[in-house]
């Protein structure tokens, strides 16, 4: 089977899935663009018009693609239904387009399952003592409730939280034929998954470090394309003309992405054992991957929790020249100082010097004072409109009322959520498809 990946993530570019339709011979081509953030977001507007809540390149990517699979006999199989996914079906066969027929898996959405007291983060705390609004909650599910979607045999499987692996292993258990408890294979099938989900992350895109891993044409970086046998091996390649590589260094870096446990690696499907892969370049952007296992899937399913973060508030001054990072760190002392004492903020604020300690927040890395330049960003979260005005205005005050030099400000207040994690025994999420078109 060969499968395409034409989205590692909810905003990712288009050209590159195009060429994938268009010229990759594909059986499947998958679009994996849900992340907790964007499924929270998802709710967020969802609750603001009933009518979104689904991926917003949803109808630019499918006009651009669909024809294209369908001439072609190949399924898309997507989540970028996020937190409506019957509406994202609806606006897909809305479309119009010619010969197009569209199954909605549906049942991910536990919002009516979470309660005050449902422990969140292993136990660590509970939904009452998040205390903010709940948006919503979706359980992370698998193959088998992709399977009837597939075999309903529309172009267009789409649904919410699917499960990233899931989405490849539910297309290789239709193909050929694997039972769900078979449990060497399910771990295979989920390895393709995880290989593939990240799009171009094992292409080279996210492996690209200048001087120690160069990857050529990073610019037109292309999709990757997975052949897969009956028995689970894969090879990861590409299109011959696209940007990127495909060497054993960029599978491997992804075969350990985001994987705590090797060998014990928890999907809705299986816990998948990738402690035993073996990688074989074979050189012309062609990697070999095999010896996945599994054993027992979990009782469990992972849930996601949304919650109302409140309005992020961000404010920006740069400072240029010699003692810049002095003048900057003055700054923000004398902001932080006046927002606490002035203001009454009790809330927590971050303080950084983008470009010194903008994401470690503990050390300067001995960056000279002089003849540079940092930019000092104030950020807070705040459930109150007026207080995140009042950081924006503290901030922007520092240009006359010093130190010297500061200029450039910029201040924005956006939406923010937050997200916790919860566990549901698999049988207290039921789940269904809807199918749409001939």
């Amino acid at each position: 089977m060969r499968i395409g990946c034409g989205a590692g993530f909810s905003s990712d570019r288009l050209d590159g899935a195009v060429d994938l339709a268009r010229d990759g011979e594909l059986d499947a081509l998958v679009f994996e663009c849900v992340g907790e953030r964007t499924l929270a977001f998802g709710h967020r507007d969802r609750r603001a018009d009933p009518q979104k809540g689904y991926n917003p390149q949803l109808e630019t990517r499918l006009k651009a693609v669909w024809p294209l699979t369908l001439a072609g006999g190949c399924t898309i199989v997507t989540n970028m239904g996020v937190a409506n996914p019957l509406r994202a079906a609806e606006v897909a066969m809305g479309l119009g387009i010619e010969g197009a027929s569209v199954a909605a898996v549906l049942g991910d959405d536990v919002t009516d399952r979470i309660g005050p007291e449902t422990p969140l983060d292993g136990g660590a705390m509970t939904v009452a003592d998040v205390d903010r609004t709940l948006l919503g909650a979706n359980a992370y599910i698998g193959a088998d409730a992709l399977l009837p979607a597939i075999e309903s045999g529309a172009s267009l499987v789409i649904g919410g939280r699917l499960a990233d692996p899931s989405m490849f292993l539910s297309l290789l258990r239709h193909r050929f034929g694997w039972a769900g408890d078979d449990w060497q294979r399910m771990g295979a099938g989920t390895l393709v998954g995880h290989l593939m989900e990240c799009g171009t992350q094992i292409t080279g895109g996210y492996f690209a470090d200048p001087g120690y891993k160069d990857v050529p044409d990073l610019a037109m970086v292309g999709y990757p394309i997975a052949e897969i046998d009956a028995d689970g091996t894969v090879t990861i390649t590409k299109l011959t003309d696209a940007g990127g590589m495909v060497t054993s260094a960029t599978v491997k870096e992804q075969v350990m992405y985001e994987v705590h446990d090797p060998a014990r690696y928890l999907t809705p499907d299986v816990t998948a054992d990738f402690s035993g892969v073996r990688i074989d370049d074979r050189g012309q952007d062609r990697v070999t991957v095999s010896g996945a296992g599994g054993a027992t899937r979990p009782d469990t399913l992972k849930v996601t929790v949304a919650f109302d973060g409140g309005l992020l508030a961000e404010g920006e001054v740069s400072y240029a020249g010699r003692g810049a990072i002095d003048r900057a760190r003055l700054a923000g002392e004398v902001a932080e100082h006046r927002l606490r004492k002035v203001h009454g903020f009790t809330e927590d604020l971050r303080v950084d010097l983008i470009g010194v300690s903008s994401l470690h927040a503990h050390q300067d890395y001995g960056v000279p004072s002089a003849e540079t330049d940092v930019r000092l960003r104030i950020a807070g979260r705040f459930m109150d409109r007026e207080r995140a005005d009042n950081l924006l205005w503290e901030v922007e005050s520092l240009l006359c009322c010093g130190p010297a030099g500061g200029g450039g400000f910029r201040g924005r207040v956006t939406p923010s959520v937050v997200t916790h994690d919860a566990f549901l025994p698999r049988g207290d999420v039921p789940t269904r498809i809807e199918v749409f078109g001939p």
